[in-house]
């Protein structure tokens, strides 16, 4: 924890955080006899004897920091096993998944022998009255002679550090894909939403126009021939316009250019508002002709009522179908959220690989942007028992993997996701394949190493693509490197469709 004061080579003085560590030795010393009651707390050496604690409590260099203090600077060198008697150590990152951890009473830290440790990482300071006794590494071959029972307390503390970490990790890792998740379920649920409140909210307008349309053509009190043929011009419409074969025009250019065609056939009609009834009309498939129908059978304000009501009629529906189209869009989603969770469900199911990549897809769908995705399922590809929570887990690891490769590449570039499964004997292949930059050779063999990444700092962990081997390895299954080059990525998981044997 903490570093003995050492001479600066160049020119003698202390320097940095030499400096910090010789300011915090005590003016007064505390007696051997204190220093090994106090070792004596530490739980850590339990086993130790008392000539063993003793040997510590002469040999060690004592350090004490008032409330505040800064102990450490991250990134400095580390030459010192550190013993903390009382109180605590705060350890802040700038950056980093773990931002800030404590050291407590009792902890063996700092440099231990036998650890690759070579810096602090983050900034330390005292929380209350802080007390250590701090070992210079050079002195750890003499230190584990005269106590040999250090050698099993170091090597229990070096496992207990590295359960730690890792597990501090992959929590941070876990913590990290949540909040990737939630954003792009936020994005995707932001969009059906907003419309369908923006639909409903104007629908409520439009529904009051149209009824105040419908109450001036009832006024007009059509009747005989007149108002069969308006109704048969009506249903005429409505049949053209079903749901299914409903066109709406989608093309701002078109749009525009009809808009303009009608408007000036209302105006020549002498239609009024008809700046109001042409961008509606202009959207659906009618046409001059279908208004030259209408003209025939009314004229006048009767005309304008007509156009008004149905353009009124048309644009309710057009809203309603917003509406609709939203709400089955959050359905969606919310069913793939179930389905990529496995929600209400045994830990172990039957899975169809299928759905649960199109589960995946629909997790990451704001991602997919201008992605081409090529699905090439096997329609002989079974059903399999697996853990499909987990096994999610390993599909959104390596479609992001490759949408994270893809979006290297300039913008000219076509990025094309593939998705491929086939049966393979008693197993089932799956293929997640990417037409980026391939993995560069000299990386090849690590990229399933824990916490090897080529991203930037606090960007990724690096385990994202170990969890998946570890979830594919639970199901006796195997992950590899189908081939990779520029171009061509493929990653193959082979997963067997019994759990019971099929390697």
């Amino acid at each position: 924890m903490a570093t003995a004061a050492v001479a600066n080579p160049a020119n003698g003085a202390l320097s940095g955080d030499d400096l910090i560590f010789a300011q915090l030795a005590p003016e007064e010393p505390t007696s051997i006899p204190d220093r090994v009651a106090a070792l004596r707390r530490v739980k850590a050496l339990d086993t130790l004897s008392h000539d063993d604690l003793v040997w510590l409590a002469e040999h060690g260099t004592e350090r004490k920091a008032h409330d505040g203090t800064l102990i450490f600077h991250g990134g400095a060198p580390v030459h010192h096993m550190t013993i903390l008697l009382q109180g605590e150590v705060h350890v802040r990152r700038a950056s980093g998944p773990v931002a800030f951890f404590i050291g407590r009473s009792g902890a063996v830290t700092g440099k231990l022998p036998f650890s690759r440790m070579k810096s602090y990482g983050g900034d330390g300071y005292a929380a209350g009255e802080v007390w250590t006794l701090d070992f210079e590494e050079s002195s750890f071959p003499e230190m584990l002679h005269a106590v040999p029972g250090l050698t099993q307390i170091i090597v229990s503390t070096l496992l207990d550090r590295t359960r730690e970490v890792t597990r501090m990790e992959q929590q941070a890792e876990k913590l990290n894909a949540l909040g990737k998740l939630a954003a792009n379920l936020s994005h995707e649920l932001n969009n059906p939403a907003s419309a369908a409140r923006s639909a409903a909210n104007n629908l409520w307008t439009e529904l009051r126009n149209y009824g105040y349309q419908k109450f001036r053509l009832g006024a007009l009190c059509i009747g005989g021939d007149t108002k069969v043929a308006y109704n048969e011009w009506i249903a005429s419409m409505q049949h053209l316009m079903q749901p299914d074969g409903r066109p709406h025009r989608s093309d701002a250019v078109d749009v525009a250019a009809r808009e303009d065609v009608l408007l000036r056939w209302m105006e020549a009609h002498q239609v009024e508002d008809a700046w109001r009834i042409a961008p509606v009309l202009a959207e659906t498939i009618v046409e001059t002709s279908h208004l030259d129908s209408l003209a025939s059978v009314l004229q006048g304000e009767a005309l304008t009522v007509a156009l008004a009501s149905f353009a009124s009629g048309m644009n309710a529906e057009r809203m309603t179908d917003a509406v609709i189209d939203s709400t089955r869009r959050i359905f969606e989603l919310i069913t793939a959220i179930r389905g990529y969770s496995y929600m209400d469900q045994a830990p172990i199911q039957e899975i169809d690989l299928r759905e649960a990549l199109d589960n995946t897809l629909a997790m990451l769908n704001s991602r997919l942007g201008s992605v081409e995705v090529d699905r090439s399922y096997g329609d002989e590809v079974p059903q399999i028992l697996a853990y499909g929570g987990e096994l999610n887990q390993v599909w959104t690891a390596l479609i992001e993997n490759a949408l994270d490769a893809m979006g290297q590449c300039e913008d000219s570039y076509s990025p094309k996701l593939t998705l491929r499964t086939s049966l393979s004997g008693s197993t089932v292949l799956v293929e997640v394949c990417d037409n980026g930059p391939g993995i560069p050779q000299e990386i090849g063999s690590r990229i399933f190493e824990p916490f090897f990444t080529t991203k930037g700092i606090g960007q990724a962990l690096g385990l994202g693509l170990d969890t998946a081997n570890r979830v594919v390895t639970k199901h006796k299954g195997q992950l590899s490197v189908l081939h990779s080059k520029p171009g061509d990525t493929c990653i193959q998981v082979r997963l067997p469709i019994e759990q019971t044997g099929a390697y």
